[in-house]
């Protein structure tokens, strides 16, 4: 498929060097949230569970990290069953399965998983679970080293009708990497669907005029519909701190 050309073809990098580059990109991408972040949340998952399950998810991360994607299988769906299904102290809309699959999602980079294969991971887990798995794969983004990469998955969450799955996808991994026009979407979405603001990560920061044009045009359809318009607008109607 390549047109004729005069001119010598350009090098091809060795498939080695270009795994080398690719292996290289991946470990230079960060995850949202910092290690403190993290350590807080092990430790809240730690304080909800007896020593048994804290034996068992010792093991249970154990298993992802030697032998990879493989022990998910199991693990991952049956992370309700297996440690309950309680919310998770400190940290809200969070239940105890979230930070469970959270872990052992990042058990994977212990294995070895990074980048696009981390990536696709999370894809495989989100695209074949049910509601509450996706959930979880959502919760645990901000904690994977990924970048970009994982913003499909957030995308698909917010074209749902699930208010469960559209605020766990507008949380910090959004905040970082969400595009501006589709961050503002979404917030439109909150509105509309009664997902309270007070759920969407950044919210002050990401704010901007476009976003309170947007809020006014939507308050003025739903009074001259003779709606009601949601109590918490005024956060993104002004832009006064």
């Amino acid at each position: 498929m390549t047109a004729p050309t005069l001119a010598p073809p350009a090098p091809v990098a060795p498939a080695t060097a270009t795994a080398t580059a690719t292996a290289a990109a991946d470990h230079a991408v960060h995850a949202v949230h910092d290690a403190l972040t993290l350590r807080t949340l092990e430790e809240s998952l730690r304080s909800v569970l007896d020593q048994e399950h804290r034996v068992r998810l010792a093991a249970d991360t154990a298993a992802v990290a030697a032998e990879g994607p493989a022990a998910l299988d199991r693990r991952f769906p049956a992370a309700g069953r297996d440690y309950g299904r309680g919310p998770l102290p400190g940290w809200a809309d969070w239940a105890v399965e979230d930070a469970v699959r959270a872990a052992l999602l990042l058990a994977l980079t212990r294995y070895g998983t990074s980048g696009a294969a981390l990536a696709r991971e999370a894809g495989e887990r989100y695209a074949h679970g049910d509601a509450a798995e996706r959930r979880g794969v959502l919760r645990a983004l901000p904690f994977l080293p990924l970048g970009a990469r994982a913003v499909h998955l957030t995308d698909d969450a917010l074209r749902t009708n699930d208010n469960r799955l559209i605020a766990a996808a507008l949380g910090p991994y959004a905040r970082a990497h969400l595009d501006q026009y589709r961050w503002r979407q979404a917030v439109l979405k909150c509105l509309f669907t009664g997902i309270p603001l007070a759920k969407v990560a950044g919210l002050h920061e990401r704010r901007d005029a476009e976003l309170a044009r947007m809020a006014h045009g939507f308050a003025a359809e739903r009074r001259a519909a003779d709606r009601p318009v949601p109590a918490d607008l005024w956060t993104v109607a002004t832009l006064d701190h």
